[in-house]
């Protein structure tokens, strides 16, 4: 017998092998399949995945034997990945001097085999698709090309357990990554609000105490500070609720009548007794992720409220059950957005230059908040307004 030879690149072809993370592997149905047509195309009992790695060569998938790797050393595979020709053909291992007392032909009784090597996108030889048989033969032409195309698509497979393995990692860096965002805007929000609290307090108490003496310009002062203090305080919560918005995404849907969701938006806003809220009354059960939706509709409410200089506010919302979705039209009297900018309002603190009702710069937060849980949520959400004629946002949300 004689031991195949490390490959020339054999430093570089073992990390390889390693990158894909396949030894040792699980059973995978799909490599399975492979190796079971290949049986069948090239009527052999024995077909194999392999893998030559960490001296052994590992069988990723075996068709008509029972064990699950081999020494590298009495491998044929070892022999494969070091041969210059596209597939190897040992038509009688009895004969060669490579095998004839090999453990695998005195034992196993292998008289035949056939290898193609797995080859990555560098040139490295993974391991072997390849068959074997108990007595002497040979393979067509049809057959070889056949083996020859299914090691490009074993090698398809590799490399697409790769991306999805790299992938599933990148998410869950990713997870990490917002787990500790929410962390730090949760800490951060503790922190600053305490003090905001103080100011605002302090502040009111200075103008009760000292307001029949301090001049126009202190009380102005004043009056600066405390809208200073309440739109800080408003950015801080938005900036809470949009790294928590992805908690609330994991909660399961639930079914709620259609009136019975609105009538909670209307008395959660707060806003019953400045908005004139026009609502759908039937009791139509929708299926929703429902701390989700309301989020969303908050913050729409809200923004349409402060958005409206009008002495009334009118707020109107739709509904309608579609085939595939639910269709949720909120309407507004309010100032509109020009066409120029309502490609921005949905992005992270972007602002218009606008203030609301009481005279506060906007933060960029709310609305890219509920473009995000529509996003995830696998809806839709658009807009039209014109200026001093209202907005319209059309909310579509898939039904399953």
């Amino acid at each position: 017998m004689i031991a195949p030879s490390l490959s020339p690149n054999e430093y570089e072809r073992q990390k390889a092998v390693d990158k894909y993370k396949m030894l040792d592997s699980i059973p995978n149905s799909n490599f399975d399949a492979y190796t079971s047509l290949l049986s069948y195309i090239c009527n052999t009992p024995i077909a194999l995945i392999t893998l030559l790695g960490n001296q052994r060569n590992y069988l990723k998938s075996h068709h008509g034997v029972s064990f699950d790797q081999v020494p590298q050393e009495t491998s044929f595979c070892g022999h494969a990945i070091i041969n210059e020709a596209p597939v190897m053909i040992v038509e009688d291992a009895r004969l060669d001097a490579r095998f004839f007392d090999n453990p695998l032909v005195t034992e196993q009784n292998i008289v035949f085999y056939a290898g193609v090597p797995l080859i990555d996108q560098e040139g490295c030889k993974l391991g072997t698709l390849c068959v074997f048989d108990y007595e002497p033969r040979t393979l067509d032409d049809s057959q070889i090309r056949a083996m020859l195309t299914m090691a490009n698509q074993v090698m398809e497979l590799f490399e697409q357990k790769l991306k999805n393995t790299q992938l599933q990692k990148f998410q869950e860096q990713l997870e990490l990554r917002n787990q500790n965002l929410e962390k730090f805007a949760r800490v951060v929000s503790h922190d600053l609000k305490s003090p905001l609290a103080n100011i605002t307090s302090l502040t009111e108490l200075l103008e009760i105490d000292n307001g029949d003496i301090l001049s126009e310009d202190s009380l102005l002062y004043i009056k600066y500070l405390k809208a200073s203090s309440s739109a800080l305080r408003e950015y801080i919560d938005g900036l809470l609720a949009f790294y928590k918005s992805d908690n609330i995404l994991k909660h399961k849907r639930e079914a709620v009548p259609v009136a019975i969701f609105f009538d909670r938006i209307a008395e959660l806003s707060g806003l019953s007794d400045e908005v004139t809220f026009s609502f759908p009354n039937e009791q139509t059960e929708i299926v929703i992720n429902k701390p989700a939706m309301q989020q969303v509709f908050l913050n729409l409410v809200t923004n349409s409220y402060k958005y409206n200089t009008k002495e009334e506010v009118r707020i109107t919302i739709g509904f309608e059950k579609r085939k595939d979705a639910y269709r949720f039209i909120l309407e507004d009297n309010g100032n509109g957005i020009s066409n120029e900018d309502q490609e921005k309002i949905f992005e992270l603190f972007t602002t218009l230059n606008t203030q609301d009702r009481h005279g506060n710069s906007g933060s960029g937060i709310g609305l890219a908040t509920v473009k995000k849980i529509i996003t995830n949520l696998q809806g839709t959400i658009t807009i039209e307004s014109k200026l001093d004629a209202g907005s319209r946002f059309i909310i579509e949300i898939p039904v399953t």
